[in-house]
């Protein structure tokens, strides 16, 4: 696989990076990144991985852009209000790397469909706020092999997995929260949604470019209202109905 003179010039910090260089650049060419929802987390990841040459990118979203969402959801603009997320966001990617290919779906991934809809990734990234739509992406990677970047967010903390097989999103989380948070209901602080969407999308780069350790097992809690992060173990959870066999 060859770059023309402006993917060169494009990437030339990449390319002068050990950890990346022409190779990882080349894979990063070559991959397909799911995206399964652009909010918080989704859409500032987007214009990273865009923008780091991701070959494919597949949207993969049911909602259109609100005001609110302006706040924090910096794909978009006031002109997008209304449209649906997938086509005013592969509008902002093309325009930003017009050499990454963007698939939009403009419906939710549900059971039903998640195993299509992931079909054919090199890594998914997940940045939902419900809890059916995270297991149901999580058991679809899991089946298919796909690495899982996992983001959430809401008020001031964030917190960024990645799920490889086993340990999975499941043993993490074994059931949805009964009262479980959404942005909608307890706010967020809108720069905190650059900073995961940020990690999300450096750690599927990680993964893609064979550099560095990724976050495989691992949980990143990060709190912005006292600018401290922690990192801990994501624990195998014998009984998990996804991941622990027969």
């Amino acid at each position: 696989m060859t770059f023309s003179d402006d993917e060169i010039e494009r990437y030339a910090r990449h390319l002068v990076l050990a950890e990346v260089g022409g190779p990882g650049q080349q894979r990063l060419k070559s991959a397909r990144v799911g995206l399964i929802g652009l909010g918080g987390v989704g859409a500032p990841a987007a214009l990273y991985l865009a923008a780091a040459g991701i070959g494919t990118l597949r949207l993969i979203d049911d909602d259109t852009v609100a005001l609110s969402n302006l706040q924090r959801q910096i794909a978009f603009d006031v002109a997008d209000i209304g449209r649906p997320k997938v086509d005013a966001g592969a509008e902002t990617l093309t325009a930003l790397n017009p050499h990454v290919r963007v698939e939009p779906f403009a419906g939710r991934l549900t059971v039903a469909t998640a195993a299509r809809l992931v079909e054919g990734c090199d890594v998914v990234v997940d940045g939902t706020d419900d809890f059916e739509t995270r297991f149901a992406v999580n058991a679809a990677c899991v089946a298919a092999r796909i690495p899982l970047v996992s983001g959430a967010l809401g008020r001031w903390n964030g917190q960024v997995g990645v799920f490889t097989g086993r340990p999975c999103y499941r043993c993490l989380v074994p059931g949805a929260p009964p009262e479980a948070e959404t942005c909608a209901r307890v706010g967020v602080i809108g720069a905190l949604a650059g900073v995961v969407g940020s990690m999300v999308a450096l750690e599927a780069i990680k993964l893609i470019a064979g550099a560095g350790q990724p976050l495989a097992g691992r949980l990143l809690i990060y709190d912005g209202l006292a600018g401290t992060a922690r990192t801990v173990t994501v624990a195998a959870d014998p009984d998990c109905p996804v991941c622990a066999g027969p």
